[in-house]
């Protein structure tokens, strides 16, 4: 299998693990040791500039931290606009990540986006998942990260893939229920 990194892997109706269900995760690293992403349509109700203040001018609405994953929830993860070049380039066009550790005057271009958590897969499980079609993977674009409505982006992505991929957006949660 080629490695995913710069990919979404798309929840797919099979996946029924609750950190899961209907969740677009960006994939930021995948390679024989394993892979990391975040989920990037699970926002919280709790508002970045509680805790990163200094931000605040920067972000991306809604303007609240996003649930990034089950995976040590209280570090922060940052992802902004625009940035391609250096130690903090992302295998995403346009997409870069936040040291929130710098000086914030020195980061001036791009809308930021602020995560509380990752996913992560040890060496080989994300392919078991995907052979077990857990997992739909199609091309990311930084524009996902930074959807003003992230609640609609499970069913966006699956929409614009057409075909068959396509009609899953419509499934209901419960397919009972159809």
């Amino acid at each position: 299998m080629d490695y995913l990194a710069g990919q979404l892997l798309v929840a797919s109706p099979r996946l029924v693990d609750p950190n899961f269900v209907r969740t677009v995760v960006v994939l930021l690293n995948h390679d024989e040791q394993g892979a990391m992403g975040v989920v990037i349509n699970r926002p919280s109700e709790i508002p970045v500039a509680d805790h990163l203040p200094e931000w605040a001018d920067s972000l991306a609405p809604p303007e609240v931290v996003f649930r990034g994953g089950p995976v040590e929830q209280s570090v922060a993860i940052g992802l902004r606009e625009g940035f391609d070049a250096g130690a903090n380039s992302t295998p995403i066009r346009g997409l870069g990540m936040v040291d929130f550790g710098e000086e914030r005057e020195d980061v001036t271009e791009g809308r930021v986006r602020v995560f509380a958590g990752y996913a992560g897969w040890g060496p080989g499980q994300l392919e078991e998942e995907i052979e077990e079609e857990s997992w739909i993977t199609v091309p990311a674009f930084a524009r996902d990260v930074f959807s003003p409505f992230p609640d609609d982006l499970w069913a966006e992505v699956l929409s614009r893939q057409g075909g068959q991929i396509a009609l899953l957006a419509s499934m209901p949660l419960d397919p009972e229920l159809n």
